[in-house]
């Protein structure tokens, strides 16, 4: 890309700030260049952090309900997948999503809670209990607060 393309689209995910990009300027060396960011890549990340919200809302509604330990809407509330958790605390991914089921859950000893808590950065006390209200603090269309069937 020239130095004179890089986009300068005033990305409102970059609040303000700015990226460093490397482009070629008129005699093709590369050089350092600031963005304000791309609209595709704000389009992008909007659609991403729509999507991270709904599943954090659904896995929030899942944990009030006794359908899943609160676990999982730890791990997701902190942008977390199964892989990344499950490496986190040292523990193959098909533990951690038997973590999941409230049963599996509730017989965890406090050496097991402790890894989980240091691994989301949460007291353990939080940890065992559903908030009475989730927080979710990416952008979603109101449209959307509902979770899919």
């Amino acid at each position: 890309m020239k130095t004179d393309h890089v986009p300068q689209d005033n990305s409102p995910t970059y609040y303000g700030h700015t990226r460093l990009l490397y482009a070629t300027d008129a005699e093709g060396r590369y050089r350092q260049v600031q963005s304000t960011g791309w609209e595709a890549e704000s389009d992008a990340t909007m659609l991403a952090l729509d999507d991270q919200r709904r599943q954090t809302r659904c896995a929030w509604e899942d944990a009030r309900a006794g359908n899943i330990s609160p676990l999982k809407y730890y791990m997701l509330r902190q942008r977390m997948d199964l892989a990344s958790l499950a490496q986190a605390v040292g523990l193959w991914q098909w533990r951690v999503r038997r973590h999941f089921r409230p049963a599996a859950f509730d017989r965890l000893d406090s050496g097991m809670l402790n890894r989980y808590s240091e691994a989301l950065g949460i007291p353990v006390a939080d940890l065992c209990r559903v908030p009475d209200s989730a927080a979710l603090d990416i952008w979603l269309d109101p449209a959307q607060e509902r979770c899919c069937p």
